[in-house]
């Protein structure tokens, strides 16, 4: 089910971030498309985030520190990766009016980024949209082999940190199927997203709803954490390792 926009009318911070918690997105039909629709699916991709699915495979990967992953240090660049064709997804429905208002909502820290990198080379990623305890994931890339899993994998340990507890998927893949996603009727979604965001999400303000998970919370966690501990305060100088991040999606709820 969509409902279309006008094509002149603008996106802004405040119309998409009352538009998610209302439950529905903005798209495109193609990445040169002047406007945009909302979309609200019958059906619903969502992540438990205590069920993501660490294959062994990945786990090595990720334990070997095969790649460097980082938080919010190139979100316009992912952004841009995200909205290339590739021969794999000649087609992307990112055009310039969602570009720009998700940069906006970036700056004023609702929108996030996990860029993967092989050097200095950008080679995978994702970002997406933090609204209360809800993540809404919008577009994931990859430039190299498993570049994109492991950017889910850091994101459910930092959203499972950070006390979150939706991961939207928007619509379901095989892909995120492989990888723990599934799917549900919009009912079960809405009730989902109500006690994600709280009993003020009728009546939103500036985006501001009365729960808040903490997307910054890995970070003050530092290398070698125990993730049985309470989450230290303060700031650390370097990040949890890919050994940690195994260790806190292998965990025990």
């Amino acid at each position: 089910m969509t409902r279309r926009l006008s094509l002149y009318q603008r996106l802004d911070p405040d119309l998409v971030l009352r538009a998610y918690a209302m439950g529905v997105f903005p798209m495109a039909d193609h990445r040169d498309a002047p406007g945009v629709y909302w979309v609200e699916p019958r059906m619903r991709g969502v992540l438990p985030l205590d069920g993501f699915r660490l294959s062994q495979s990945l786990r090595k990967t990720i334990k070997r520190d095969r790649f460097r992953v980082t938080a919010d240090r190139a979100f316009d660049a992912i952004v841009g990766l995200c909205a290339e064709s590739a021969e794999d997804r000649p087609e992307t429905w990112i055009n310039p009016p969602i570009a720009h208002v998700f940069a906006r909502l970036h700056e004023l820290g609702h929108a996030h980024s996990i860029e993967v990198w092989e050097g200095e080379r950008l080679v995978g990623g994702l970002y997406g949209l933090a609204l209360g305890r809800a993540f809404f994931g919008e577009s994931m890339v990859s430039r190299a082999t498993d570049a994109s899993k492991v950017a889910l994998a850091w994101l459910v340990a930092r959203l499972r940190v950070g006390g979150f507890t939706l991961l939207d998927c928007q619509f379901q893949t095989d892909h995120l199927r492989s990888l723990g996603a599934v799917e549900i009727r919009r009912d079960a979604y809405m009730a989902l997203l109500g006690e994600a965001l709280g009993p003020s999400a009728g009546g939103l303000v500036s985006g501001v709803p009365s729960l808040a998970g903490a997307f910054d919370a890995l970070d003050r966690l530092g290398p070698g954490f125990d993730a049985a501990s309470p989450l230290a305060s303060g700031t650390v100088s370097e990040p949890p390792s890919g050994k940690d991040i195994v260790q806190l999606l292998t965990q025990t709820s």
